[in-house]
């Protein structure tokens, strides 16, 4: 069975097709783009078409998939994939990314793990070193237990497990630092619409108890490891120390509190993944498009999520003007989404 979610224009299709890991769980995946396989297991929790749907995620994953077929998937128990047998480990989720990489029958693979799936994603290069060729770790940490105190675990827990609508915002202020009010509404109600107030507490404890310390010194794949000085979910000192423990592993520190990649600066963590994995921009066919300083300013604010209307709140025009720059960046780009807009910021960053 497959799902097609095509955004319209010359954007590539975003498949959904399904595979099967052990005990007969059903596994969604999705697959965008063209070229040697990028699999970037789930960060946190994921809902792979409510996903599709944010501007930012989007314009992230169509900058990677340019040069990479990308692949996300849900995590059993989450959007698409169906229910775990038994509690979600560590082990457990290495399991699943191993039925996913077995799946697509390719001799190696590239991983960008994220968060809580940088651990899954080194796990798996310790226990299967020829099938990854390169692995980002972004956002990571080697001990889940050193990512907060016991006191303010204890804390996040009990309020997403009690008051869930709450839970899920102040988990948005901790995930998008730097993303504007409504950004942060937008990623608390997908949370909630993603999974339980239950299932998140499930996943919060699975960050909090992976530990990789005792394995990152038989990671040979070439690793790149990558972190926000100013992460507020993942403290820029564990990424520091992750990359230390990695034999030959480099780090590169980028700005910025936001913890999720797609957030804030996006075009800095694609140049370093791409750059990684040994890609380079596309062949330009012909000349670049040229924005003029105002529908630049519009475009970047676009690729952050925001609508006509707080773009002119933030420029101090009306609405009307927002959105006629649009029409015209779409011109001038050739392009009929807004996403598309978002990715082509991403691309080159202007």
């Amino acid at each position: 069975m497959t799902r097609v979610l095509d955004g319209g224009g010359h954007e590539p299709q975003f498949e959904i097709r399904f595979c099967t890991a052990e005990d007969g769980v059903r596994i969604a995946y999705a697959t965008v783009g063209h070229g040697p396989f990028l699999v970037v297991p789930p960060a946190w929790i994921s809902h792979l078409e409510l996903m599709w749907r944010d501007p930012a995620v989007r314009a992230f994953v169509l900058a990677l998939a340019e040069h990479r077929t990308v692949l996300l998937y849900d995590k059993p128990g989450c959007g698409l994939s169906g229910p775990w047998q038994g509690r979600g480990t560590l082990d457990a989720e290495v399991r699943v990314l191993e039925a996913v990489v077995d799946h697509l029958e390719q001799e190696r693979v590239d991983l960008l793990g994220v968060s809580t799936a940088a651990a899954v994603s080194l796990a798996f290069a310790v226990r299967h070193p020829k099938r990854v060729a390169r692995l980002v770790a972004y956002g990571g940490y080697a001990d889940g237990g050193k990512v907060a105190s016991a006191e303010v675990r204890a804390t996040m827990l009990d309020t997403v497990r009690k008051h869930w609508g709450a839970g899920s915002g102040v988990l948005a202020d901790v995930f998008m630092a730097d993303a504007t009010g409504d950004e942060k509404a937008r990623f608390a109600s997908f949370q909630r619409d993603a999974v339980t107030a239950e299932l998140a507490c499930e996943q919060l404890e699975q960050c909090f108890e992976a530990s990789v310390e005792d394995r990152l010194n038989r990671v040979a794949t070439p690793t790149l490891v990558l972190h926000r000085r100013g992460d507020r979910a993942i403290p820029y000192r564990l990424g520091r120390d992750l990359a230390a423990r990695i034999p030959d592993a480099r780090l590169v520190t980028l700005s910025g509190r936001s913890h999720f990649p797609w957030a804030g600066d996006s075009a800095a963590v694609v140049r370093a993944v791409l750059g990684h994995l040994g890609a380079g921009r596309p062949e330009r066919r012909g000349p670049r498009p040229v924005l003029t300083p105002r529908q630049r300013e519009v475009a970047a604010l676009v690729a952050d999520g925001m609508s006509n209307r707080q773009i002119a709140l933030r420029l101090g025009i009306r609405e009307r003007s927002a959105e006629g720059h649009v029409e015209r960046i779409r011109h001038r780009l050739d392009v009929h989404s807004r996403a598309q807009i978002a990715a082509w910021w991403a691309r080159h960053n202007n």
